[in-house]
């Protein structure tokens, strides 16, 4: 009688990984090892700092996720239940960026979409103020053609996909040597009658800083009062929406400020939840114009409907109401908190060793930025890379348009890095940083010695 080995199955004997569909079925528990073992090769990804994205979530959530894997988002009739817990988060959201008009008693008076990420968020966004402003030029008998929007070159690309997906000229402001986010003035100089929208970015991908949405709106007022363009602001909020209100809560860049009409936010991003969950609000049901909203009946219902997307699971928004459910105000601004005293801790670590440049020191949402002074004989990408050799992904990357002469090395701290793992971040950059001054890298055990 012949038995199996205790591990190898015809798949561990594959040299090749297979890239086409097999002739026959296969053992559950098998396929299950065998590409489990495959994913061991990827990095960690708690200690993956070049990620805003959400590594770590209690396991109740986690629990309520993977019961809500099988339900499909769109299908708002079958699941009741899952659409209006999607229409609560969607409420939480414009309250909490100050949405005028909300009734506290009907969460369907807020507008505006849960998406995946950010990315399907700012389409929607951008799509709304294209056609709000095509929309107001044709009632004024003026051209629709060549609309543009305003934004800076420190931009996450999908804003470059969006102006390219939809016909829309990027007019990128560039950064300048010690800034790195656009300015008013700036904003002043580039708009114009074919400007759809200014796009402001509240915790920026380079730096995690904030672009000065007030400012910026005075003087676009200005401009619309003195008889020029009137110009909507559009808030990328999808790093810092879920933080400016919990540690700035004095700070205005939200619907206080009127002439901001929609802002977007990554709910797996500091909302804290697993990827990929993402929102856009607006102002009101103004800024949205109903030609865009679509009426899907064939499912059960007449649902309106604004996405990118049409089937989805529903197990992300399920875990987004559970961490607003869970931490609420006290919660997220104690998590908050944390984060940034850990960022800041970082921050002050690095800035002591020699030949460290500080650039953003956490103190905005919890990001560190640094660059090497060049006297050091080695740059950020070489000390990215030996950083990887210890498990810590530390992303390494030049600064946008205006400041490209400068590259920096970015850590995003998030939900699951604690104070331990930082003190042995800070350890191993000290360490590889020695070992690169002396002309290499030796072998280190684990980097947590």
């Amino acid at each position: 009688m012949s038995t199996d080995p205790a591990y190898t199955s015809w798949l561990d004997l594959q040299f090749q990984p297979p890239a086409r569909l097999g002739d026959t079925s296969l053992d559950a528990d098998g396929v299950a090892r065998h590409i489990h073992d495959e994913l061991m090769l990827d990095g960690s990804s708690r200690l993956n700092l070049a990620t805003f994205v959400s590594t770590w979530m209690e396991p109740q959530a986690q629990k309520l996720m993977v019961e809500a894997f099988d339900k499909n988002m769109i299908d708002k009739d079958e699941y009741p239940a899952t659409a209006a817990i999607e229409t609560r988060c969607v409420s939480i959201v414009a309250d909490l960026f100050h949405a005028p008009g909300l009734d506290p008693g009907d969460p369907g008076t807020a507008t505006g979409v849960s998406t995946i990420g950010s990315s399907e968020a700012v389409m929607l966004g951008g799509l709304a103020l294209k056609w709000r402003w095509r929309l107001a030029r044709e009632r004024a008998g003026a051209s629709t053609a060549r609309p543009n929007l305003v934004l800076g070159s420190n931009v996450q690309v999908v804003w470059e996909k969006f102006c390219r997906y939809f016909e829309v000229e990027p007019r990128y402001l560039p950064m300048a040597p010690g800034r790195y986010t656009i300015t008013a003035e700036q904003v002043r100089e580039a708009v114009d009658e074919n400007t759809i929208g200014v796009v402001a970015i509240l915790g920026t991908t380079f730096t995690g800083e904030f672009e000065p949405v007030e400012q910026i709106a005075q003087v676009l007022d200005e401009l619309a009062a003195s008889g020029g363009p009137d110009v909507k602001i559009h808030v990328d909020a999808a790093s810092g929406g879920f933080v400016a209100p919990f540690l700035h809560p004095e700070l205005r860049w939200d619907f206080r400020v009127p002439r901001v009409a929609s802002i977007n936010v990554s709910g797996h991003k500091y909302g804290l939840t697993y990827p990929g969950v993402g929102f856009v609000v607006w102002r009101d049901r103004e800024q949205l114009p109903e030609e865009l909203i679509f009426r899907v009946s064939y499912l059960g219902g007449d649902m309106p409907t604004f996405t990118l997307n049409f089937s989805r699971p529903g197990n992300q928004v399920i875990g987004q109401y559970y961490n607003f459910l869970r931490f609420g105000r006290e919660g997220y601004t104690r998590i908050m908190g944390a984060l940034q005293h850990i960022a800041r801790w970082i921050a002050d670590e690095l800035a002591a060793l020699p030949g460290v440049r500080m650039i953003a020191d956490g103190s905005a949402i919890p990001v560190v930025a640094f660059a090497l002074d060049e006297e050091l004989g080695y740059d950020v990408y070489a000390l990215s890379h030996a950083l990887r050799a210890g498990g810590w992904q530390v992303p390494a990357y030049p600064m946008p348009e205006g400041a490209q002469g400068l590259s920096v090395l970015r850590i995003v701290v998030r939900e699951g890095f604690s104070g331990e793992l930082a003190r042995a971040l800070v350890q191993a950059v000290g360490t590889a940083m020695q070992e690169l001054s002396q002309g290499g890298l030796k072998p280190r055990k684990q980097f947590m010695h």
